[in-house]
């Protein structure tokens, strides 16, 4: 691959990441706090890929070329080519953001802790609040400070070790490569004939009830589901 042919694969993936950067696709693979930092590295992307090219093409570049390399060919590694995958999959075919599957293979990540201190529930009913503030505060305030308050939360159908349905979140410290499943089991009105990575808002209540993750041995709380309905796939599908 010569300099021009990188110059391109610069080029391409720049663009790549640019259009990602600049349109929800980011939003898939990395926390929305990231989005300027992808912006500015597709820019700096570009600014090589321009400056390579700039280098290349300018009108004495040829004598250049015949000093550096008195006239023998040199041949850099095919490998290189590889470069062209992650453009092709940012361009042609993205990557979904992660689902029931990656939850499937993943343990829920809520940690242990002795005490909890959680505030009081905002207005409302149902209270709009998140899988993972729900799950916190059911395994470790024992839902306390849920108490008998209809709550609502919106997360993705994921089948459960039992072959039952659970609502599932995915989290990020940074990015998809550190994504983990927040996982909920259903009592109630369980929702049936509704395909994994179907998105749902379930509408219910405390319960005590507590199950076990198979994958890590980690409590798993409930919701008590009174009503629920499919949603379109949000936006910012992770917490």
């Amino acid at each position: 691959m010569n300099r021009q042919a990188q110059a391109v694969v610069l080029l391409l993936l720049g663009g790549a990441v640019l259009r990602a950067s600049l349109t929800d696709l980011h939003l898939r693979y990395v926390k929305a706090g990231l989005q300027p930092f992808l912006v500015a590295s597709g820019l700096l992307l570009l600014a090589a890929a321009a400056m390579t090219l700039w280098y290349e093409l300018r009108p004495d570049a040829e004598g250049d070329d015949h000093d550096d390399h008195d006239g023998h060919g040199h041949h850099e590694p095919r490998v290189g080519w590889l470069l062209m995958l992650p453009v092709v999959g940012l361009l042609l075919v993205a990557p979904p953001a992660l689902g029931s599957y990656a939850a499937g293979q993943a343990g829920t990540v809520l940690p242990s802790q002795e005490t909890s201190d959680y505030p009081p529930l905002p207005a409302g009913d149902p209270v709009r609040t998140t899988v993972l503030d729900y799950a916190s505060r059911a395994l470790f305030d024992r839902g306390r400070s849920i108490g008998d308050r209809r709550v609502q939360l919106t997360g993705f159908v994921a089948t459960g070790p039992d072959g039952q349905p659970i609502l599932a979140r995915m989290i990020l410290s940074c990015c998809a490569a550190d994504g983990r499943p927040v996982k909920l089991g259903l009592s109630g009105d369980v929702p049936t004939g509704l395909a994994d990575d179907t998105w749902i808002e379930v509408t219910g209540r405390y319960t005590d009830r507590i199950g076990r993750d198979p994958v890590n041995d980690a409590e798993v709380p409930y919701l008590e589901v009174e009503s629920w309905r499919p949603v379109p796939t949000p936006k910012q599908q992770y917490e």
